[in-house]
């Protein structure tokens, strides 16, 4: 039996821990950036990873698991700037960054508690390389909608895509860790 909420919430909190360390680094230096460029670094890192999954010969040593990790902070970074904006001012306090943070993160748990509930699991049926194209469709469409300047007709908006993109990729998270392909650091 799977415990999918808490493979999805050690997932987060390894994200979580990855996105501290980065903010200590480098601050919040990704607050000067527009949500199309969001969207277009998340399109660089799942275009990464198609190219890995359809390819035999890796020129640099990264892994599938540390883009989709990337994937999970830039989609929650994303959710942030619509809310926040962009900022030429970088003195954003660490601690309201990681609130925002955990806010967005429990907000993406009970969106795939009851995603997960009514389409079944459907996700644990999948290869993850067609979770890893329906990323990158979600990214596609983000693109779309980011250039119809947000407006949408019958289609939910960029937050729901920014949604469905960080879920699915801790949905690969998790298929990478039950196959044995990746740990998950202590």
């Amino acid at each position: 039996m799977h415990n999918t909420k808490f493979q999805f919430s050690e997932i987060l909190l390894q994200c979580k821990a990855l996105f501290e360390k980065k903010l200590s680094d480098y601050g919040a230096a990704w607050r000067v950036l527009r949500p199309s460029s969001i969207t277009d670094q998340i399109y660089i890192k799942v275009n990464r990873i198609r190219t890995l999954q359809m390819s035999e010969v890796q020129m640099i040593e990264e892994s599938e698991e540390s883009e989709f990790i990337a994937i999970v902070n830039y989609s929650i970074i994303g959710l942030i700037q619509l809310e926040k904006g962009f900022s030429e001012v970088l003195d954003e306090n660490p601690t309201e960054i990681l609130k925002l943070y955990d806010f967005y993160a429990k907000e993406a748990t009970e969106l795939m508690q009851k995603k997960n509930h009514d389409y079944g699991e459907a996700w644990r049926e999948m290869r993850i390389s067609s979770i890893t194209d329906l990323i990158y469709q979600k990214v596609l469409r983000t693109k779309q909608i980011e250039d119809n300047n947000g407006k949408t007709l019958v289609s939910e908006g960029l937050d729901a895509n920014y949604f469905d993109i960080l879920n699915y990729a801790v949905f690969c998270l998790i298929k990478l860790m039950e196959d044995g392909r990746w740990k998950m650091e202590d």
